[in-house]
């Protein structure tokens, strides 16, 4: 047993009469304990429910951050074949246990950033408790790309030839990933979920994109990112706590951009004539067809939710200067055919370290 990890466990477990938070330095030294397998499971498993009960704070998610800034994988920072300068690294924060629900938007949303000349790092693992939904993991290997072979080197590889990035914890951050089995015991989502939203496996400035359901887990994104210096992220209330932005209600959004002010951004579907439906999810084959159709020109809700992320995106990532061209953008990569050529690249990219296993 770790006297020293029972010293912050005791510390936010005592209730709420004398419970107190953790310092950021002590959240991180509690990470890395966690991380290293110095805490006892015993021990890992209560403070995750504590920590749950308790509700972390921005500070504490911070300290979290930052263990997991100096334990976990990085991509290097690339530059990208006829950008000058490369446009800033977009990170996608999704969470980790998938989508049920509503179909995942964001693999199309990499790939129209990617063909736009936009580098795009995505993170995640396998099937996950709380949800067990779909991750991205099986969508990528639906759509022809199995990240879960590479190694990080490889994968850095991809990234640099390509533009796009998968930090796949179970084979690149694997002391994460022997953290995941405790959310099945505990039933709850542990705060780690929060903070993978927000986490960064990149080694340079990036532009980080964090998807949140409740308006105080934004709060903490803010007061969290204040404290480690991050000036350039955009939080989206989107769909299941993705940043996938919803059609059935008013997008909101948060943007922070280097020595600008914090805005508060409304889009409505219906200002821009997109109906009021959401892709529902009902089988990863089902999804992996939908989205294939998108850029085969063929009319549905995925190529409506397509158009409208890509469009924001496009424009949050300064592709282009407004909404409306964005929308016009999206519709020009997709029906002449770029997405679907960026796509075959990533496979060949993929699928050459593959071959070489093979031979």
């Amino acid at each position: 047993m770790s006297k020293a990890f029972r010293e912050h466990l005791r510390k936010i477990g005592s209730g709420p009469h004398t419970g107190e938070n953790l310092s950021r330095e002590e959240a991180a030294e509690a990470t890395r304990m966690m991380l290293l397998g110095e805490a006892t499971p015993a021990q890992i498993g209560a403070f995750m429910i504590a920590h749950r009960i308790k509700r972390p704070t921005g500070e504490e998610l911070a300290g979290m951050l930052d263990a997991y800034a100096e334990l976990g994988p990085k991509l290097q920072p690339i530059s990208m074949a006829g950008k000058m300068p490369t446009p800033q690294v977009v990170v996608l924060g999704i969470p980790y246990d998938g989508r049920d629900r509503t179909a995942p938007i964001n693999p199309l949303t990499a790939l129209i950033l990617t063909a736009a000349g936009v580098p795009v790092i995505m993170h995640g693992g396998d099937r996950m408790p709380t949800k067990e939904g779909v991750p991205l993991i099986e969508i990528w290997q639906g759509l022809g790309v199995d990240w879960s072979k590479l190694d990080i080197s490889q994968t850095q590889q991809v990234f640099e030839k390509t533009g796009l990035g998968f930090v796949y914890i179970c084979r690149h951050f694997p002391e994460a990933a022997g953290l995941v089995p405790y959310r099945e015991q505990i039933g709850k989502r542990p705060p780690f979920a929060t903070m993978e939203l927000m986490w960064s496996p990149y080694a340079g400035d990036a532009h980080i994109v964090s998807g949140f359901v409740h308006p105080p887990t934004e709060n903490m994104f803010r007061e969290a990112f204040a404290l480690r210096g991050t000036q350039h992220f955009t939080t989206v209330k989107g769909l299941e706590g993705s940043c996938d932005l919803p059609r059935d209600r008013t997008a909101i959004i948060g943007l922070a951009k280097p020595n600008s002010e914090f805005e508060r951004l409304h889009l409505s579907h219906n200002d821009y004539n997109f109906s009021n439906k959401n892709p529902a999810f009902n089988s990863t084959a089902e999804l992996v067809e939908e989205i294939q159709s998108v850029w085969q020109g063929k009319p549905s809700e995925m190529m409506q939710s397509a158009i409208w992320n890509g469009g924001f995106y496009l424009w949050n990532c300064g592709v282009c200067p407004d909404m409306h061209s964005g929308i016009a953008e999206t519709k020009n990569l997709l029906t002449n055919g770029q997405v679907a050529k960026k796509l075959q690249e990533i496979r060949d990219a993929v699928a050459s370290f593959q071959l070489v296993y093979q031979a």
